[in-house]
């Protein structure tokens, strides 16, 4: 019996090894097992080997008998009980033993909804930095892609987070009206503190910069010195993917102050958490805190620049520094650019109008519906910002009549599949309290082999298992010396969700899960409760990721 949490991951990677003849005659690399997602083939099959790959292996494509019953007996961590592993035309068919997956999922929810962060990431520090909040700009100066960088530093913040990664978020936002929006839009960023220490770094670097300003006379309005960033690069061979047409930097104000921020964030990282010996040992120069900076594409020029000031200015910065770049937002039906602002209230219109339509003008003018309103169109913004991969161009339909719960793709589809589970557990609690229904029984009292709905295994080989690997895939970590390496997939966690919402909706319009009031029918309702509870941990944890509360009733 396989023990601990089921993982696609590792269920792949062991298939492969059982697959794979013994050297010399390996085969080619690579994957050859595959998970199976559609509903058509899920009927038949959990996992498949094409024929094709499989005639790469073994020339006629027929596998050999001991090396088909050593996949059907297949066992180890993270790899769930199999049933039956077959040859079909296909290639090799591979089910597992359903009940008893959902018997041990279904009983240890915690580990799926809110899996614990790998040993290798904990104590990790992480500057995170968005040059879009940098200056006392005000909400209204913030362009659309500059509002995508936001979205998707604040969404990555979390996703660290939920790996043990300890994050400093930079710059603190210092003007109120920024504060204010980016509250509504339901950002967590840090605030500027009145008891900042900038105006005393600020000189210090100063001192620093007159040892290695290019002697001028005449200096622009607000500029403080020159340095040649370029002469700098040429003596920094191990420095790569830098702009080569960095030379001349002019040094504001501004530039100082997002240096002295850094400064700061980065002086918190040895001190905060303690070191173990190996750690203490390689803290030079900054390598146990690595920086990302996430900027929008207009601003990755002028990043480049403050990263190499840093580096020039300081000796212990961070070495490993990441340029997270968000591709261009286009805006499809609007002549005219728009602000931030201006997108978050036209959604937040649209919105309103739909449920004007759909429920009436009293009932959407209702104060506790003006807070539904507010997260739906933030779901609706985030969920148009970050579906897209952070560096491709994303296309903003603003007619888009999609973005209302209507829209299956849309991020108030998921927020009111959240609310639908929502009521669905407040009508089994109502039913508790009249007397119609029992009180939950213990989990291991569940019959989970009346779980037999196509829809029932969807929800939980294609929602419910996968979860923790979607969380880590959103911000793969890859720890190396001297700092992290990161991969940024923010656009994953969206996806699924618009995924698992079209699966649970589908199933909850086709199966009344709460039956008739019959004790012959209540042990089928538990079990489907079960599954539901499951259903709606994962919703809440992924929703967490985007700062989104979940609703309990639309």
């Amino acid at each position: 019996m396989a023990t601990g949490r089921f993982g696609v991951g590792e269920t792949l990677g062991a298939l492969n090894a059982a697959l794979r003849p013994p050297p010399p005659s390996a085969g080619p690399g690579g994957s050859v097992w595959f998970k199976e997602n559609s509903a058509r083939n899920l009927r038949s099959r959990d996992f498949l080997a094409p024929r094709g790959a499989l005639q790469a292996l073994f020339g006629t494509g027929q596998v050999p008998k001991d090396i088909l019953d050593g996949v059907a007996a297949l066992e180890g961590p993270g790899v769930p009980p199999i049933q039956k592993c077959t040859q079909t035309q296909a290639g090799l068919a591979l089910q597992l033993q359903r009940p008893s997956v959902f018997q041990q999922v279904l009983s240890s929810l915690q580990g799926y909804a809110a899996p614990q962060p790998p040993p290798c990431t904990s104590g990790l520090r992480i500057i995170l930095h968005c040059g879009a909040l940098q200056g006392a700009k005000g909400p209204e100066s913030m362009s659309l892609s500059q509002l995508r960088a936001v979205l998707v530093a604040d969404h990555l913040a979390q996703a660290l987070r939920t790996q043990g990664v300890t994050v400093y978020q930079v710059p603190a936002v210092q003007d109120p009206g920024l504060r204010d929006f980016l509250q509504q839009l339901k950002v967590n960023w840090p605030s500027a503190s009145k008891t900042s220490s900038a105006p005393d770094c600020t000189v210090a670097l100063k001192e620093v910069l007159r040892d290695v300003a290019v002697p001028t006379e005449d200096l622009p309005p607000g500029v403080i010195c020159k340095v040649s960033l370029k002469e700098f690069l040429e003596q920094q061979p191990g420095l790569e993917g830098f702009d080569p047409n960095l030379d001349i930097c002019l040094v504001t104000e501004d530039q100082l102050k997002a240096l002295t921020e850094l400064q700061e964030a980065a002086q918190k990282c040895p001190r905060d958490l303690p070191l173990s010996h190996s750690e203490a040992e390689s803290s030079a120069g900054g390598a146990t805190c690595s920086v990302v900076h996430v900027v929008s594409c207009e601003e990755a020029f002028q990043q480049q620049k403050v990263d190499l000031l840093w580096r020039l200015v300081d000796v212990n910065a961070p070495s490993r520094q990441k340029h997270l770049v968000c591709g261009p937002v286009k805006v499809v039906g609007s002549p005219v650019p728009l602000s931030a602002p201006q997108y978050y209230k036209l959604r937040q219109s649209q919105m309103r109008e739909a449920s004007v339509l759909k429920y009436g003008v009293d009932f959407a003018q209702d104060e506790t519906w003006n807070e539904i309103i507010g997260a739906l169109t933030s779901a609706a913004v985030k969920f148009e910002m970050l579906s897209t991969a952070h560096r491709s161009q994303m296309s903003l339909d603003l007619e888009d009549t999609s973005i209302s719960t209507k829209g299956t793709k849309s991020g108030a589809f998921v927020m009111y599949n959240c609310a639908r589970l929502a009521t669905l557990f407040d009508g089994y609690q109502r039913g508790v309290e009249q007397g119609l229904y029992p009180a939950f029984p213990s989990v291991s009292e569940l019959d989970f082999s009346l779980l037999r709905e196509e829809g029932e295994w969807l929800l939980l080989f294609n929602g419910i298992i996968p979860f923790p690997e979607v969380l880590s895939h959103a911000a793969q970590l890859q720890v190396s010396s001297p700092g992290i390496r990161i991969t940024a997939n923010t656009e994953a966690v969206c996806k699924f969700l618009v995924h698992l919402s079209m699966d649970f909706s589908s199933y909850y319009n086709r199966v009344h899960i709460l039956g008739e009031p019959q004790p012959h029918l209540f042990s089928q309702m538990f079990a489907r409760l079960q599954l539901m509870r499951a259903v709606r941990e994962v919703f809440h944890s992924a929703l967490a990721t985007l700062h989104l509360p979940p609703l309990s009733q639309i």
